[in-house]
């Protein structure tokens, strides 16, 4: 029974704390354990992640010497030399959260026994004490160069040890959710009270907060799945005390108390990361001074900072923010994780405010800042994410800092929780995949069929197959198809056109209103019953503010969820940076397929070029886009989302380079 209830109460910890009382998020969303994902476009990338992505990223960690590095830790040693990152752990704590989320949707004996034989390993590597950190464990005297000399010393640098904590905690979770054994949530209780006793506002304890976020959302994970509120009040103590400990830099989100930013910097995935933690530390305390000040950082990255496929992160130096409007294109780092992060921030957003605009948001970045850090097959990645390649830039296997794949492994069965959520008789339908859901609306319990090819068709179909009474269903309708590129106005449409969406119950036409992006249908509802939802996909240009100079004298493609874009292997006998859009460009939906399943786009063109004499010759031809998700699934090439539409802004040469990561290639 106890198994039973914390599952219920932690079955959504993946994307969100569910609201059990009054000290939680107002909305509560439908765990991914209630949706079976049976088609389409989703089923394709959960089977990838399933059956490529996690066993590819075990056999990596495995073959990099993750695993060995806990042997090591049983059995120090004085003259060994401490290699790799001081946050190589994680890799494995992310990988077996992902196996876990699996094994809650498709229960895998062999899987299950595999994750005990990994936990074997590390739980033997946990000193008397609690303390896990194998960086300086192998090797105590001399441990790994960003360690520092003693326990915590470096914590707020480069020793990772809360960083590891964050990630053992989430692990461990997901492990004991799945399994209801727990081997790995007392590994991960016995190093959460470790630093509990060391580091807090008492006598003799240090004040310290984490070098990289994410033990925030952790402990208030570790809160509601053991009743201890010492967790929860260790979250609020990381979170109040930083500004006011020695670091009080911009790239740790240090440099004023969290209550009073309002402006995302520094190191996009640390900054996500806290971002969320205070958002669940708020909910679970009442501290509402925490999410004004959320509020007010979004207002900023979504107004200035936002890129058009959802990403962020502006420079490769820091891994971090740009300035407001700096959003270059060819040097754009938007890591893998900082989407993800995105994706974590505007969801408990939308379970504070209920405000479609979250998810408008959220969707710009699953589909296309998140899934183009994977490929098609599951089995080679992106670190950063550049919205403009000069060739020479390809997917990995793997990676020395690894973080973006372990990262993938544990977020993408996640995914279908996403999909609903509730809040009293009211039911939210946010994204749209084909499959399953059982899901409780106020006193009853309703089954939902879901049947789409979005996002490459606007058509949804949703069938009441089990459940009566009387509810609200709200349909989200997709800022894009009422105009609105993203909330605050840093892009737009500059077609002019009008897009539509249709909503029908049983057959009929359904008037009504949009409310905070929802188009909410109330009635008493009886099985069999049909909901309809039909969104205008036509393919649409969008614009920049003129504030963004990278994006001056461009344009952008984008058809439903999905921003396109160009690439070398569709264009043979083009040269992408010669190309000029027409000022008003004729836009076609093709039969040609892009990789993936996706329709291709075609635009007529010109291409620029300079004959002998030194003089602009122009020549037409069509271009062919694809989804950007999809780009560098094909091998090596040129690549662009942004097209010029004025001459100026026409490269006529390479771009200026492609997004670098400096742990990749140590």
């Amino acid at each position: 029974m106890k198994t039973m209830l914390v599952t219920y109460m932690c079955a959504v910890l993946s994307v969100g704390l569910q609201a059990q009382n009054q000290a939680g998020y107002p909305i509560t969303p439908v765990p991914f354990t209630a949706t079976h994902v049976s088609g389409g476009f989703w089923k394709q990338r959960l089977d990838a992640c399933r059956d490529v992505t996690i066993p590819l990223a075990f056999s990596k960690c495995e073959e990099s010497g993750r695993y060995e590095n806990f042997v090591r830790a049983q059995h120090p040693c004085d003259t060994f030399t401490v290699g790799g990152f001081s946050f190589d752990d994680t890799d494995v704590y992310k990988t077996i959260e992902g196996a876990s989320y699996l094994l809650q949707t498709y229960p895998d004996k062999k899987l299950e026994s595999y994750i005990d034989s990994v936990l074997n390993i590390v739980a033997k590597a946990q000193e008397p004490d609690g303390y896990l950190y194998t960086a300086r464990t192998m090797n105590p005297k001399h441990p790994h160069a960003w360690a520092g000399s003693k326990r915590w010393e470096k914590v707020e640098e480069l020793s990772h040890e809360f960083y590891n904590l964050g990630h053992m905690i989430e692990g461990a979770v997901a492990h004991y959710q799945a399994t209801g054994k727990r081997n790995f949530l007392d590994i991960a209780i016995r190093y959460a009270d470790c630093v509990c006793k060391a580091i807090g506002p008492d006598e003799g304890q240090l004040v310290r907060v984490p070098g990289h976020q994410i033990a925030e959302m952790a402990l208030a994970k570790l809160y509601l799945v053991t009743g201890d509120k010492k967790y929860l009040d260790e979250a609020k103590f990381f979170l109040d005390k930083r500004g006011y400990t020695s670091r009080k830099d911009a790239y740790s989100q240090a440099h004023k108390p969290v209550v009073q930013q309002d402006e995302a910097v520094g190191h996009a995935v640390r900054a996500t990361y806290m971002y969320s933690g205070m958002a669940d530390v708020a909910a679970l305390t009442g501290d509402t001074a925490y999410v004004h000040a959320i509020d007010r950082i979004w207002d900023n990255i979504v107004g200035k900072k936002l890129y058009l496929t959802g990403g962020i992160g502006a420079t490769a130096h820091g891994e971090a923010f740009g300035a407001n409007y700096e959003l270059p294109n060819a040097t754009a780092y938007c890591e893998t994780c900082a989407a993800i992060g995105n994706v974590y921030v505007n969801h408990r957003l939308f379970l504070f405010h209920g405000d479609a605009k979250y998810y408008d948001v959220l969707e710009r970045s699953l589909y296309n800042g998140v899934l183009s850090g994977i490929s098609l097959d599951g089995g080679r990645f992106f670190y950063p994410n550049p919205l403009e390649s000069a060739g020479g830039y390809e997917r990995k296997a793997w990676f020395g800092c690894a973080c973006c794949p372990s990262n993938l492994c544990r977020f993408l069965p996640s995914v279908p929780g996403y999909m609903y959520a509730t809040r009293g008789d009211s039911l939210y339908v946010n994204l749209f995949m084909e499959g399953t859901s059982e899901i409780q609306v106020g006193k009853r319990k309703i089954s939902i069929r879901q049947q789409t090819a979005y996002p490459f068709d606007g058509n949804i179909r949703l069938t009441l197959q089990k459940g009566s009474g009387e509810f609200v269903w709200k349909v989200r309708v997709p800022g894009w198809t009422r105009g609105e590129v993203v909330p605050g106005g840093l892009y737009r449409f500059a077609d002019g056109k009008q897009t539509s969406y249709s909503v029908k119950v049983n057959g009929e036409k359904v008037e009504g209103s949009i409310e905070k992006g929802y188009f909410s249908i109330s009635r008493r509802w009886k099985k069999g019953d049909v909901v309809e939802v039909s969104f205008d996909m036509t393919p649409r240009l969008v614009l920049a503010d003129e504030k963004v100079e990278a994006d001056r004298g461009m344009l952008a493609i984008e058809r439903g969820p999905l921003v396109y874009c160009a690439e070398w292997c569709d264009n043979q006998g083009i040269d992408l940076f010669s190309v000029l859009l027409p000022r008003k460009p004729k836009l076609e939906v093709m039969d040609e397929k892009a990789p993936g399943g996706a329709q291709m786009i075609s635009a007529g063109v010109q291409t620029l070029s300079y004959d002998v004499e030194g003089k602009l010759h122009a020549s037409d031809a069509v271009l062919k886009l694809i989804p950007y998700y999809a780009w560098a699934n094909r091998g090596e090439g040129k690549m662009m989302v942004w097209l010029p539409y004025e001459a100026g802004a026409v490269h006529l040469g390479p771009a200026l380079g492609v997004g670098t990561n400096e742990f990749l290639d140590k």
